[in-house]
């Protein structure tokens, strides 16, 4: 069987949950060489919690404050959707199949696709600032880091399109030191992207609460007729621990104790472990972390920024008006660009390929796959800036700075959409059969 068609036993989400079963005809990954990137689980209510009505989920975690906690809608059944990006954002993605309100068993909150709930999670954006949520702060530095770019795309094309605008050292000072600033604040952001990537839930994480509740519900007045309803409650990523950016070892005396699991903690690993590290093993890497999709697209990012930050420093007043002969230039300025560029073009592209089932089935309806697609289209900006950079013709220069200015706002605009993403923790879809 392809790696991407079933989960390493030792790396399978889930794996301790009884209530949710792992449908294997919906295990996917674009590679077959590579770890499956999505899954889909039924709910598979227990009988002692049929019997008495108790929650299926144990953990007494409060809910976020970007989940809905409105009244259920009607739906016929529900399932769990995992995906190794979800995984890494702390996100929890809910597959309901609507139905009318007779045939409903579970009361789910509604489609986060709505406006609705779209103008809901655009108000988060303003007003909920999560800065322990480490998948927050990558989404906001990068938004930080590709305004700056915008800027610094500003001062390099403005004296081509009006020169009437250009002050004295526009271009050396106010370019220089903002790109300086910008490849600075991008290093930053990889630096937490790679962190996001070695810090997913190994165990999966569902989430959601269910809970039985008798008579009432939908037009079901009898006070026979049950109904699960379904709550974003119990998350045991790091994401929401305001105390876990530092490697906060995880409470060992949370421990849920089932005939299934009887040594697992709350959230399926075992007692000790640690939810953060900052690095994984060697072990980790190449039995797992290598063949990770997401992992090796975060790695590209880093590597590409850690590069793309050579031009960075020697963009600088002081420096880059002292590079010289031309291919002392080159070497150290566009050379660094085109190798970070090539790197964010990298990192793009399997970022976009990771949200697809086959790496040439795009996925427009996920948001991951958007941000992917921006940041490809920034990459490739960052990429043919230098390579028109490399002659010192005016049409060169003009195209230079042109794909500077549109590549800092395709940056800019995937950046928004990672932040939108990322305060989205419990997004609701309609079930997919295929």
């Amino acid at each position: 069987m392809a790696r991407n068609q079933a989960f390493h036993p030792d790396h399978e989400p889930l794996r301790n949950r009884p209530d949710l079963q792992l449908n294997s005809d919906k295990i996917h990954g674009p590679f077959s060489f590579l770890n499956p990137t999505q899954a889909h689980y039924d709910h598979v209510p227990s009988k002692s919690s049929a019997d008495s009505g108790a929650s299926d989920d144990l953990d007494n975690t409060p809910a976020s404050p970007t989940a809905n906690q409105d009244e259920g809608q009607p739906a016929s059944n529900v399932g769990f959707k995992w995906s190794s990006r979800d995984n890494r954002k702390g996100r929890h993605t809910l597959a309901v199949k609507s139905s009318d309100a007779a045939e409903a068993r579970y009361a789910v909150p509604p489609l986060t696709n709505s406006v609705k709930e779209i103008l809901k999670t655009i108000w988060l954006m303003c007003t909920y600032y999560p800065v322990w949520d480490v998948s927050y702060l990558v989404a906001t530095i990068f938004t930080l880091g590709s305004v700056i770019w915008v800027v610094n795309a500003f001062f390099a094309l403005l004296p081509f399109t009006n020169p009437a605008s250009t002050f004295p050292g526009e271009t050396l000072f106010g370019g220089g030191i903002s790109a300086f600033i910008g490849a600075t604040i991008f290093e930053i952001g990889s630096v937490l992207i790679m962190l996001e990537a070695v810090n997913e839930n190994r165990a999966g994480c569902f989430g959601w609460a269910l809970e039985q509740e008798f008579g009432g519900h939908f037009g079901h007045g009898d006070g026979e007729s049950a109904v699960t309803r379904v709550t974003a409650n119990g998350c045991t990523h790091h994401h929401g621990n305001k105390k876990n950016l530092v490697g906060k070892p995880k409470n060992t005396g949370a421990v849920q104790v089932t005939e299934k699991n009887p040594t697992a903690s709350s959230d399926g690993t075992p007692p000790g472990d640690k939810s953060w590290v900052w690095w994984p093993s060697w072990h980790e890497l190449h039995t797992h972390y290598f063949h990770d999709l997401g992992f090796l697209a975060c790695s590209s990012q880093m590597l590409g920024a850690t590069i793309f930050w050579i031009s960075g420093f020697t963009a600088l007043p002081g420096i880059y008006n002292h590079l010289s002969p031309l291919r002392v230039l080159n070497g150290v300025y566009w050379v660094p660009q085109v190798v970070g560029g090539v790197g964010f073009i990298i990192s793009g592209t399997l970022f976009m390929i990771e949200t697809q089932k086959h790496w040439w089935q795009p996925a427009p309806k996920v948001l991951g796959w958007h941000i992917g697609l921006w940041n490809l289209i920034g990459g490739i900006g960052f990429t043919l800036c230098p390579i028109f950079g490399f002659s010192t013709s005016h049409w060169r220069e003009y195209q230079a700075s042109c794909s500077t200015f549109w590549g800092s706002w395709a940056f800019l605009i995937g950046s928004v959409i990672q932040w939108y993403e990322g305060l989205d923790k419990h997004p609701v879809e309609k079930s997919n059969d295929s």
